[in-house]
């Protein structure tokens, strides 16, 4: 079953089944992360090839609005070190190594994944609120969005990691 996508491998325990497909693209989207880095070096984590975002910013980013599309799912606003990884998102840290990036990026899916086997799906259509602006959305939409959106950044890595190669 490896070489078949998540979504076609049956229910994922724990998750109520109409958030399978949020935990689903997430974990594809971890699959694929997993694939498509694991030989990439240091200096091709933070190339640019063609004006391209960088493979780094990627994956720094899908952690990123997987945990603030969460924590507003959660109807909470986003804490001072959100803030700060938000603005540390776009910036070069020749220190943060491809396996770590990964690595976080696991630890940031695993959560998500308890979280979503914590809903109650009757209240997916109850009103959340996006960002400072406090945007009206609801928590399907939230959780949509991170998964969807977390995908959209998966793609335009693997166009990254193939310009590499």
């Amino acid at each position: 079953m490896e070489n078949v996508e998540v979504w076609m491998r049956g229910p994922i325990a724990g998750i109520p089944d109409l958030l399978q497909p949020v935990a689903h693209a997430l974990l594809q989207a971890e699959e694929d992360i997993v694939k498509y880095t694991a030989q990439l070096s240091s200096e091709q984590l933070w190339a640019r090839p063609c004006g391209n975002a960088s493979i780094g910013f990627h994956l720094l980013h899908i952690r990123g609005v997987i945990d603030r599309m969460f924590t507003y799912a959660a109807d909470k606003s986003l804490s001072a070190e959100q803030f700060d990884y938000l603005q540390q998102e776009g910036i070069v840290d020749a220190e943060l190594s491809v396996a770590t990036l990964v690595e976080n990026l696991h630890l940031q899916i695993e959560e998500a994944l308890q979280r979503l086997s914590a809903i109650d799906p009757k209240t997916l259509t109850e009103e959340r609120f996006l960002g400072r602006k406090r945007i009206s959305t609801t928590l399907i939409g939230l959780l949509f969005h991170a998964a969807e959106h977390a995908q959209r950044h998966v793609g335009q890595l693997l166009v990254t990691a193939r310009c590499l190669q």
